[in-house]
């Protein structure tokens, strides 16, 4: 089946990162480098194809190594296709939350802005609100 792309006008969207309660096998734990990673700092994603839980898991790392925990069941099997079709994907620190936090992707090279602060879409009521992505693919 194939895949949809997202839209010209959804080149970006937003991602929930979980797993922050999670030890890391060495470093900080993930929580303190939630804690010091700045809206806007690069962030990068690796696909676990080998994981035990999931094979399709898609680990998120900040700009200094440490890993901030995992892309969402429901959007893993996405990003993961769309790395082994050779998609070229850049993701950004969006912003802390209490299941861990957000980040911002962009897809074919480009690179993701944040959504401005003053759209009440892209903010949460609160940390307990979550924040959803943008676009939701299609079922594979």
């Amino acid at each position: 089946m194939r895949v949809a792309s997202p839209s010209p006008e959804r080149r970006s969207l937003s991602l929930a990162v979980v797993g922050a309660d999670y030890p890391n096998r060495r470093g900080p734990t993930r929580r303190f480098e939630i804690a010091i990673c700045a809206p806007g700092d690069p962030v990068d994603l690796l696909a676990e194809p080998n994981n035990p839980a999931d094979p399709r898991a898609v680990a998120v790392f900040s700009a200094r190594g440490v890993q901030l925990g995992y892309i969402t069941a429901e959007r893993c099997g996405w990003i993961s296709g769309m790395f082994a079709r050779g998609c070229e994907i850049h993701a950004i620190f969006q912003q802390r939350t209490s299941y861990g936090c957000v980040i911002r992707i962009a897809f074919n090279g480009e690179h993701p802005t944040l959504p401005p602060s003053n759209n009440p879409r892209t903010q949460p009521a609160d940390n307990d609100s979550g924040f959803w992505p943008d676009y939701i693919p299609p079922d594979e």
